[in-house]
């Protein structure tokens, strides 16, 4: 396994974990349930931690890709800069849902009221992560660049059905 295979393994899990957490803190919401909360603001915090090695393995990864063929330097850069600002947005939702979590057993308005901030800063650090993500994929995906040179892309006439055999 090369630093590129275990940056890519790592960072799907905050990506994916965020929506997960986004689906369960509504749940939770919704059902008005303290506990389903509670345990929101737990993965929000173990999707924070988990952030931290997928942001870590980047630099490895980008010095193993560099000078390869067809790897965009320009590319790379972006996808470490927004890197970079979804990782820190992360990490502060994560101190933010542990600091709500505390909150929420001593000072219930305020507990209430930092639950919501959460949730906020949750969906938009996985805008974030999005972004993060889509940029990462264009380094060895043209076909994110709208770059579809030399790839084999199957072209279908109007009505003609698609063999999955």
């Amino acid at each position: 396994m090369n630093p590129v295979h275990l940056h890519l393994m790592l960072n799907h899990i905050p990506l994916v974990g965020v929506g997960f957490v986004i689906l369960l803190f509504l749940i939770a919401l919704l059902r008005r349930s303290n506990e389903l909360i509670n345990v929101s603001l737990i993965f929000v915090i173990l999707v924070a931690l988990w952030a931290i090695p997928a942001h870590q393995t980047g630099e490895s990864a980008e010095e193993y890709v560099e000078g390869l063929p067809g790897i965009s330097e320009q590319l790379v850069e972006a996808h470490d800069k927004s890197a970079d600002i979804a990782f820190i947005f992360i990490e502060a939702v994560g101190a933010l849902a542990l600091i709500t979590l505390v909150s929420r057993r001593y000072y219930a308005k305020l507990g209430n009221a930092l639950t919501v901030l959460t949730l906020l800063g949750l969906i938009i650090g996985g805008g974030l992560l999005v972004r993060t993500a889509y940029q990462g994929g264009k380094i060895s995906h043209p076909e994110l660049r709208g770059d579809t040179n030399g790839l084999a892309i199957p072209t279908y006439k109007s009505g003609e059905a698609e063999d999955h055999d």
